[in-house]
């Protein structure tokens, strides 16, 4: 998620929209009109461009495989594919029945191209990752280090039309605002700066989507005011909006749970407060993650998770069970490390020094409500946590330094190495947790990937640098005359637009 802001930040410079008449009125506005037509609230146009609007891309364009609703790969332009014994090299045979909407056919060289595309210095989305163009239709990709994210979460683009473009302009391309692609629906139009319009493509090798057309409504801010008003189906909301909308019985809500990546706070673990590993086990007992859940809006059967886990293992619900919030094992472990309250001012002390600490906070987003929720929390165990609010600059800045307490942000499980590996900002010291992330930036196998990653848990258990609060999650409302998706997995209307449909 902290790419995601940083892109949307970079990208604020790369378009200027020009200003013209918006028509108002459901009746005479193009993206109120009934039938088989869904319109969805988009902040503004930069959220159509690359890997940056939540899935929008895949309206226009396929990736080589996507997520059934069992948490299954299922293939999308890859019809099949096969690995070598350790993960980091793939072949793909792709479908030779997918053309781009100008009538191209899309073979392996568009995939290619988009994957060097991609990792040109002037763009640098994604390095690391080689193709090689076996024939038309057969291509294989080697990823030595994460393994084969490249299936569902990149889509691929047209060489024939882009190759002769400038990267240094990539963001810039007018490509982006009339695109042409090979997936469910193509681009009809865009109004500056009101809309950008789709429709089915009839040419889709899956067979012509059920809903007709799909308009994206540039709405800036005001995309609850939109959903409430009727002028829009479909809204990406925060969680401090969802009870304005709970109980309204016009609209579904839909949560993307990133289960693997959570807002956690993080302990300096060689700090004089923090480096008995007693000491932060008791922190996550003094903590009721089930009450922050409620208090963020969660839904009420969203889990909480204390293990590091693999995007895979998250879809499999394939975690243990976390320490439990118990207030007295709170107090019994920080006794037996020496904390009482000796002056009875409500906070525990030791050789004359209070349990009080600075936790730094980005801002982000629900991120300040975040920390209060572990302030008040930590107050019942007599611990007074102060909340320092930073800027994202600043506040890499302060931890590459070492220059902090603990550290309130999210938590990425490719990160690991770089967290909690030798040399980490935190102190962390865990000689077994080194090797193990030494090993894991060293395999692509999931298997593997998999294992690693519960044992980590288990040394993580007994030894936490951190405690994960709330899962990473993107929430939709969506009017319920759309149907077809559902939680947890089956979440996003872009993404899975061409499944869904509509009932009046």
């Amino acid at each position: 998620m902290g790419s995601y802001i940083l892109k949307r930040l970079r990208l604020a410079l790369l378009l200027v929209l020009s200003l013209g008449p918006v028509a108002c009125g459901r009746s005479d506005d193009p993206a109120s009109s009934p039938g088989s037509t869904v319109v969805m609230a988009v902040p503004d146009v930069r959220e159509v461009l690359p890997d940056v609007g939540p899935d929008l891309d895949f309206l226009v364009f396929l990736p080589l495989a996507t997520w059934d609703e069992r948490g299954e790969l299922e293939g999308r332009l890859a019809r099949s594919w096969e690995h070598s014994a350790d993960h980091k090299e793939y072949t793909f045979h792709l479908r030779t029945d997918v053309r781009w909407q100008d009538g191209v056919p899309t073979t392996a060289h568009d995939v290619k191209f988009t994957l060097d595309l991609l990792g040109h210095p002037d763009v640098a989305e994604y390095t690391g990752i080689e193709a090689t163009v076996v024939d038309d239709s057969t291509v294989t990709i080697r990823e030595p280090t994460y393994g084969p994210g490249y299936m569902d979460d990149i889509v691929y683009y047209p060489r024939h039309l882009l190759e002769g473009l400038d990267p240094k302009r990539f963001w810039e391309w007018e490509f982006w605002l009339q695109p042409v692609g090979n997936g469910p629906y193509r681009f009809a139009r865009y109004v500056p700066p009101t809309l950008m319009e789709f429709e089915a493509n009839p040419d889709y090798y899956r067979g012509k989507p059920r809903i007709e057309r799909v308009i994206l409504k540039f709405v800036g801010e005001a995309g609850l005011t939109e959903l409430l008003s009727g002028q829009v189906d479909v809204a990406e909301v925060e969680p401090g909006q969802i009870p304005r909308i709970a109980n309204d019985p016009r609209f579904r809500i839909y949560r993307r749970v990133l289960g693997h990546h959570a807002s956690a706070i993080y302990w300096k673990a060689d700090h004089p407060l923090f480096r008995d590993p007693r000491v932060r086990r008791a922190l996550t007992h003094a903590l009721d993650r089930r009450e922050m859940l409620s208090g963020m809006n969660f839904p009420p059967e969203t889990p909480i998770i204390d293990a590091v886990l693999t995007g895979r293992q998250f879809r499999r619900r394939e975690w243990p069970e976390p320490l439990p919030c118990d207030t007295a094992r709170a107090r019994m472990l920080l006794e037996a490390a020496g904390w009482r309250d000796r002056d009875g001012d409500g906070i525990l002390d030791k050789d004359g020094r209070p349990f009080r600490f600075t936790a730094s906070v980005g801002s982000v987003l629900g991120r300040e409500k975040l920390a209060v929720h572990v302030q008040s929390q930590l107050r019942r165990a007599g611990i007074q946590m102060d909340i320092q609010l930073l800027d994202s600059s600043v506040m890499w800045d302060k931890l590459a330094a070492g220059d902090f307490e603990a550290w309130l942000y999210s938590h990425s499980p490719q990160n690991l190495d770089d967290d909690f590996g030798r040399g980490n900002p935190l102190g962390y010291a865990n000689v077994q947790a080194f090797e193990l992330t030494e090993r894991l930036a060293q395999t692509a196998d999931p298997d593997e990937k998999d294992r690693i990653y519960r044992e980590v848990s288990e040394i993580f258990r007994a030894d936490p640098p951190m405690v994960r609060l709330v899962p990473v999650s993107i929430t939709w409302s969506v009017h319920r005359r759309i149907r077809g998706l559902s939680n947890p997995l089956k979440y996003s209307p872009a993404a899975y637009m061409e499944e869904l449909w509509v009932e009046e």
